[in-house]
């Protein structure tokens, strides 16, 4: 105790402003349930693990630590399991996951020599009690990226309900023998509150649910509300009403006005469907959340170094899937695993490690890479019982999503994100980052160099050259090596479509292009318009064609799944054939040959663009400036992809939007 008083200097009573971590460890992945628990700084209220925590006192001096250790409990074999009464995560009523419970003892420490004082105590300083209890009560600053929870919302009132018209055409419903007015499905039936149609409810992801035809019927129609039959009793407050136009379910007050309409006496109808709540309640309550679904099958789990999945944060699953493939890479594993160490990481870092890119990177990779939490959930939580194969838990990569997010309006939401964009901003961040001592940089194994060549009917030819980190490519449906299946596909899609039927996900038969073919499309001539030749001094047609520089060590490849017909962007449904060898020799620059010449230089006060370069279509320009782009990024965007085309220009600016020259 004495100890302890003569170290009060360093213990500080915690702001509401300040941020609390005591979750997980600032340099490791770590946790209170961790077998040596979680020591919190009470001076900078950083949390560290046991054998971190050492590092913390050798680099501010500071002696005093809160101690938490969570100690999972017994669970009885004989305990009954709660049904769930909540469409909720993690609250009172809801959802536990099975989660076991976990018994918290908590304690002071003081280092170097771990001197352990217990709490609560009396005989503790009442600056000490009021620090303790400040940071117990506090919400930890991980909390800032909550896991997933979720609720279901209370039904607001329909604005449709009040002035709903309601069609007159003798209309009446019987009280049992429901159809689909356009199948023949008998359940998941949705009656129209103003023609009295009834139609199939939507189909699922999963193929169940209906064929669409209630929401089509709105889409030809704008008749706003449906009622699913099967849900309506004596308590209309429970009966499941969908409103089109709002998108939700919704509140009736004016219910059993709009079902007497149609002859429908509610006060002795039975409940024969579930509604729209309480399937999600089911399916959620029985889905097996151990399977990995790979076309609905038993995947078995993989555990050790190189094998540790990501928690899901909540939408960031384009972040794991990034940072799974970077840390499967010699460079960043080198880089932030076998050449740096989580101690010199920190020693290293500011005073705030969260903070820190170079350590969030060292964190994680360690985290992915060392197997020391690839183990699985049963052994740790010890389910003797279990007889199915037991995930691993994973990591969180919360700290590493807070700093790679930090300087991104978008990343730094909970909301869901294009994977090649955060991709780009990723490396953009770590070149920056490393840019002190650029022969650490890992990023440079992605970097290559593209050299396009333009041939103008002068028959002179010009060369621009540019850097990227990533190959942009058509995917030439025509080179689909599956034809005579897509023409069965489409004949038979044809035919079910008249008969009102769709095909099942069984049946589906998508084009199946080689990457070859695709990788050809880059190299391949293509004609350029209105292309601005100097040794002409006027516009005119050239041929450009693309080749390679340099090769990377990692060649990143960019599927251009979306298309635009019109105005409207498509996505394509199309399967890559990917071999397992790829010789792309082929697609290698030779730069200026002999025999060629340069287009020459512009003449001052000719023309106000770069030599060579085509000056940026109009046609292209506006188009994508109507869809909302920076007017000058827009005519960057024709000028590097050579007026290629809307399609072409919008892939680049989406793909450099991040880069500091976009200017």
């Amino acid at each position: 105790m004495e100890l302890l008083r003569s170290n009060l200097s360093r213990v500080r009573i915690p702001e509401p402003t300040n941020r609390i971590y005591k979750q997980e460890c600032c340099i490791s992945f770590d946790s209170p349930k961790s077998e040596g628990g979680l020591f919190i700084d009470m001076n900078t209220f950083l949390a560290f693990s046991k054998e971190c925590v050492i590092w913390n006192y050798e680099k501010t001096r500071n002696p005093v630590y809160l101690h938490i250790k969570q100690t999972k409990k017994s669970i009885p074999e004989d305990r009954p399991l709660k049904k769930p009464t909540r469409l909720a995560i993690g609250l009172d009523g809801g959802f536990d996951n099975n989660e076991p419970e976990y018994e918290e003892t908590v304690s002071i420490v003081i280092l170097p020599d771990f001197v352990s004082l217990p709490f609560p105590s009396v005989e503790l300083p009442e600056k000490v009690r009021l620090a303790v209890d400040a940071i117990l009560l506090a919400d930890g600053a991980e909390r800032k990226e909550q896991l997933a929870s979720w609720i279901a919302d209370k039904k607001q009132v329909s604005a449709f309900a009040t002035n709903l018209q309601q069609i007159d055409d003798g209309v009446v419903i019987p009280r049992s023998g429901w159809k689909c007015c356009k199948c023949d499905k008998t359940d998941n039936l949705w009656l129209n509150l103003t023609d009295g149609m009834i139609f199939c409810g939507r189909k699922n992801w999963d193929g169940s649910g209906g064929n669409n035809h209630a929401v089509e019927h709105y889409k030809e129609t704008n008749y706003p509300l449906a009622v699913k039959l099967g849900t309506i009793t004596a308590d209309l407050g429970a009966a499941d009403v969908f409103s089109y136009p709002e998108d939700e379910s919704v509140e009736d007050p004016l219910l059993a006005k709009h079902l007497a309409f149609f002859g429908i006496d509610f006060s002795s109808l039975q409940k024969t469907e579930l509604t729209t709540a309480e399937r999600e309640l089911d399916q959620n309550t029985n889905f097996d959340w151990n399977r990995i679904q790979e076309s609905g099958q038993e995947m078995e789990p993989l555990y050790g170094p190189g094998y540790t999945g990501l928690v899901n944060l909540g939408n960031s699953c384009y972040l794991a899937s990034i940072m799974q493939v970077v840390f499967s890479t010699q460079s960043f594993c080198s880089r932030y695993y076998k050449n740096q160490n989580l101690k010199l990481a920190f020693e290293t870092a500011p005073a705030d490690p969260t903070l820190d890119l170079n350590m969030q990177l060292t964190k994680l990779g360690h985290g992915l890479l060392s197997g020391k939490y690839s183990i699985p959930a049963e052994e740790k939580a010890d389910i003797a019982r279990s007889t199915t194969p037991i995930k691993q838990e994973g990591i969180p990569p919360r700290m590493f999503k807070a700093v790679i997010a930090a300087s991104h309006p978008e990343f730094s939401t909970m909301r869901q994100q294009d994977v090649l964009e955060f991709f780009l901003h990723f490396l953009d961040q770590v070149e920056r980052a490393n840019a002190v001592k650029p022969e650490l940089d890992p990023v440079k194994s992605f970097k290559f160099g593209i050299e396009e060549r333009l041939l103008c009917s002068s028959e002179k030819v010009a060369y621009n050259k540019r850097i990227d980190y990533i190959l942009s490519l058509n995917i030439p449906l025509h080179e689909a090596t599956n034809k005579e299946q897509l023409e069965a596909f489409l004949k038979l899609k044809a035919e079910k479509s008249l008969e009102g039927k769709e095909v099942s996900g069984d049946e589906i038969v998508r084009p199946r292009v080689p990457l070859e073919a695709c990788l050809a499309t880059f190299s391949a001539p293509e004609e350029v318009q209105d292309f601005y030749s100097t040794a002409l001094n006027a516009k005119t047609t050239a041929l450009k064609t693309a080749g390679l520089t340099s090769f990377p060590d990692y060649l990143v490849l960019h599927m251009r799944k979306f298309i635009m017909e019109g105005w409207v962007p498509k996505k394509l449904d199309v399967y890559i054939d990917v071999p397992d060898v790829i010789d792309i020799s082929h697609m290698r620059s030779n730069g200026l040959q002999a025999g060629e010449e340069l287009l020459p230089e512009e003449v001052a006060g000719v023309r106000n663009v770069e030599p060579g370069k085509p000056s940026p279509n109009e046609d292209i320009v506006s188009q994508l400036a109507a869809m909302g782009f920076n007017y000058l990024h827009c005519q960057k965007a024709a000028i590097n992809t050579a007026n290629a085309g809307v399609e072409e220009a919008m892939t680049w600016l989406l793909s450099h939007m991040e880069d500091p020259g976009i200017l």
